[in-house]
């Protein structure tokens, strides 16, 4: 009866933890979807107050890294406050932002303390005729596709945004479509703060933009061989020439504590 009892004791805490894992899996799901529908109405202070406090929070977008909440602030209260809505929380009337969060990937430590998420967006925006005289970007159109590779930590019990990096795969304009998109169709990141005031902390290596197709590193092995993709394999040549040729493979960065 004792080894049983034993056996059974094992059983329920397997259990018990499988159950912990299960959940705190779908609060990150849960919390990048948040993200999602809190972007598409520009409710950036909202959006901040998702991200950890930690000196190696960050987020990366067009070739540019924001360090820490301060950084955090200053892209989405800052840059993207004062691009679409003039500065303020919410949305204007007349402007479309949407940004749908799909396929979500999540995968937790072993300790239940971070989690690693690979999910996709795909961004309808615009402006409605009525406002073209008043909005900035007068009478527009664009899609908009790409991946998120993102980090995820608990504190006091409440997971949170660690590290968000987002690769934009393509942009388009409503009408033409993605086959004609102008070449540097959103210009990467070129100044860092304090040169530029909304500025990133620092650029990224190799910053991708349509039509460039590198493969967006990974953060899972593949689940049947157990092998993370080859290097090569992630690169982007030119169709027949060799993969030496293309630009390098994207290389997902990596917080600088384990704390």
């Amino acid at each position: 009866m004792g080894s049983e009892i034993e056996e059974l004791k094992k059983t329920v805490a397997q259990l018990q933890k499988e159950v912990t894992r299960l959940s705190d899996q779908e609060e990150v799901r849960k919390l990048q979807y948040k993200y999602g529908y809190y972007l598409d109405k520009c409710l950036y202070k909202e959006v901040v107050d998702l991200y950890a406090d930690h000196p190696d929070t960050c987020v990366e977008f067009l070739g540019g890294r924001y360090n820490g909440k301060d950084g955090v602030g200053r892209l989405y209260i800052g840059r993207f406050a004062q691009a679409f809505v003039n500065g303020r929380n919410g949305p204007v009337h007349g402007f479309l932002l949407d940004h749908p969060q799909i396929q979500g990937i999540v995968d937790i430590n072993a300790e239940g303390t971070r989690a690693k998420g690979r999910f996709r967006s795909m961004m309808a925006a615009g402006t409605h005729e009525s406002v073209k005289d008043t909005h900035p970007r007068g009478l527009v159109q664009w899609w908009e596709g790409g991946i998120y590779e993102n980090e995820y930590i608990k504190q006091d019990g409440v997971w949170k945004i660690f590290r968000l990096k987002y690769f934009p795969f393509w942009h388009a304009e409503f009408g033409k479509g993605w086959s004609h998109t102008k070449p540097n169709y959103v210009p990467f990141m070129s100044k860092t703060y304090p040169e530029d005031p909304q500025g990133p902390n620092e650029l990224c290596e190799n910053p991708m933009l349509w039509p460039d197709t590198r493969v967006v590193p990974f953060h899972y092995e593949h689940p049947v061989t157990g092998k993370q993709v080859a290097d090569d394999d992630l690169k982007a040549p030119e169709y027949g020439k060799d993969p030496n040729t293309s630009t390098p493979a994207l290389v997902l960065s990596k917080p600088k504590s384990v704390a």
